[in-house]
């Protein structure tokens, strides 16, 4: 049955309310990015637009700029400005080193997943559902709960704070879920293309890489993305793990201090790393919608 107009309306309408809903914390969060120190903390009730913005929290977090010379710039103590801790709260580091991070990660667990899912898709042992509960039962343990083995060993092997550490404590995070998704999407490429191919004499290799792969970018792009953002975001493992490298959910960890906490900057900070996220899945965009949508009809 065809909806009416009044219908496409309404469905328009609450579309757009459900999508502010869940817009409007991140719009609060860029809007206190640009907020002055005062009107941040203004006890009369929250500013929402009767403000000047200022840059200064961008300068200081993503230019190392040290808040020093902003309180110069400022009239010092007379703009509400905290000194001390120069460049502390430099960050430029920390987006480097998540960037590496995540990038690696996520390349190494979709080189693995791949592989790993293209043969649990096309061939068949005993065993195999419950090889595959298995795989997906490593994430049924929270982090929190292997953490401290994790970091006995990680020690005794020499990955602490190293980036080599991360990114496989990353990969092995990851790789369940990327095995398990991938794997349903090579199950919707049917196995008769690969006996197609093998019959016109190329390999099982050159069948998986040139033919069935391409075939599932989409997939692919949909694990990235998963992948990418848990690398960006993770906080405990990369706590633990590192004292010398601190990815930008750490760093802003260290924004909340015993005397204060750096509302400004910390805002600042989340927005800039919300950018690399959504630039990423733009990129994949094309290959993205294809993705979360294979296997949804069958024929």
């Amino acid at each position: 049955m065809e909806p009416t107009f009044f219908q496409k309306r309404l469905r328009d309408v609450v579309a757009v309310i459900v999508v502010a809903i869940f817009m409007f914390p991140i719009a609060w969060w860029a809007l206190s990015s640009i907020k002055p120190y005062s009107a941040i903390f203004d006890r009369s009730g929250p500013v929402y637009v009767d403000f000047t913005p200022t840059p200064d929290n961008y300068r200081v977090t993503l230019l190392g700029v040290s808040r020093v010379q902003i309180g110069m710039e400022q009239g010092g103590d007379a703009a509400g400005v905290i000194k001390g801790g120069a460049n502390s709260y430099d960050s430029r580091q920390s987006l480097a080193d998540s960037a590496i991070i995540a990038v690696g990660s996520t390349i190494v667990t979709l080189f693995l997943a791949t592989l790993a899912a293209y043969c649990l898709s096309r061939m068949q042992f005993v065993g195999q559902q419950s090889f595959l509960f298995w795989i997906l039962s490593q994430r049924f343990m929270p982090p929190i709960a292997m953490v401290i083995p994790i970091v006995f060993m990680f020690r005794d092997l020499g990955l602490r704070d190293t980036y080599l550490g991360l990114i496989l404590v990353h990969t092995l995070i990851n790789l369940p879920l990327a095995v398990l998704l991938l794997k349903s999407f090579f199950d919707d490429v049917p196995r008769e293309i690969d006996e197609a191919a093998m019959i016109d004499g190329a390999t099982r290799a050159q069948t998986f890489y040139k033919i069935v792969l391409p075939m599932v970018k989409g997939g692919i792009a949909a694990a990235a993305v998963l992948c990418f953002i848990f690398s960006w975001t993770e906080f405990l493992l990369s706590l633990f793990l590192t004292t010398e490298i601190r990815t930008v959910p750490v760093k802003i960890s260290t924004f909340v201090t015993s005397t204060a906490t750096e509302w400004g900057y910390i805002t600042a900070l989340g927005t800039s790393a919300i950018v690399p996220s959504f630039i990423f899945i733009l990129l994949v965009q094309r290959h993205l919608v294809r993705g979360l949508t294979l296997g949804s009809l069958k024929d």
